[in-house]
């Protein structure tokens, strides 16, 4: 597996993760490090997000998600590795 590797990643986020701009701040980092996708609110508490890029960038978006960004209290993520698909343009916030 080469550095420069596109991949894929679907993500669940559980904790304090609605109400807290998780999102916001998502979006920023994921457009900070060139990765493209979309993250949004899920009715059940949880915050779904899809994650493109090489795969360095991936893992670097992963334990910046981990590490509890501003008021947010992560929990659990999900991980869901896939295939790179490359079907975004930029990194959005769905609503």
């Amino acid at each position: 597996m080469s550095m420069s590797e596109k991949i894929r990643v679907h993500i669940f986020v559980s904790g304090r993760v609605q109400g807290v701009s998780f999102r916001y701040f998502t979006r920023r980092k994921a457009r900070k490090l060139g990765i493209t996708g979309w993250v949004c609110n899920l009715p059940d508490g949880r915050v779904e997000a899809v994650f493109e890029s090489e795969k360095e960038k991936v893992e670097q978006m992963l334990e910046w998600a981990k590490e509890n960004p501003f008021f947010a209290r992560v929990e659990e993520i999900d991980v869901q590795w896939q295939e790179y698909q490359g079907e975004f343009q930029d990194f959005k916030i769905r609503y």
